[in-house]
C-alpha cells in the first residue's frame, strides 16, 4: 500500500495496485463502458473512489446524451458555464466529446494534460 494523488482530483488516497483485489477501488462497480472509457481513452493511473464514481455517472449519461453537433444543442449548466465573458466547456462536454483535444482543458477528462 502506499500513499498517492488520484490522477483527475489529486485527492490524496492509498492505493494498493500491488494487490489490485485488495485495493479499496475494488468497491466501486462500474459499467463495463466505463472501464473501456478509462483503459481505451484517458492516460489515469489511480483514481480515487469519488472519481471512480463520477466517470461511471458520466458514462450512464452518455448513453443517453450525444455529444451537440451545434451550439444551438448545447445546455448552459451541462455542456458549459460562463467565467467573465468566456465559454468554458465541463467535464460532461468533454466526456461527451470522446477524444482529448490537447489544448489543456481545465475540465479535461482524459488525464493528457498534467
Amino acid at each position: 500500500m502506499q500513499k498517492q494523488n488520484c490522477t483527475h482530483c489529486h485527492k490524496l488516497m492509498i492505493c494498493n495496485a500491488n494487490d489490485i483485489t485488495n485495493c479499496d477501488c475494488q468497491k466501486v462497480e462500474l459499467l463495463d463502458e466505463t472501464v473501456a472509457f478509462l483503459y481505451e481513452k484517458t492516460q489515469h493511473d489511480c483514481l480515487c473512489n469519488d472519481c471512480l464514481k463520477k466517470f461511471d455517472e458520466l458514462t450512464k449519461f452518455s448513453l443517453n446524451n450525444k455529444f451537440p453537433k451545434r451550439p444551438t444543442e448545447m445546455v448552459e449548466g451541462v455542456h458549459f458555464y460562463m467565467e467573465n465573458g468566456f465559454f468554458v466547456f465541463t467535464e460532461t462536454y468533454h466526456f461527451l466529446k470522446g477524444r482529448c483535444c490537447k489544448n489543456g482543458c481545465r475540465h479535461c477528462v482524459y488525464g493528457i494534460h498534467k
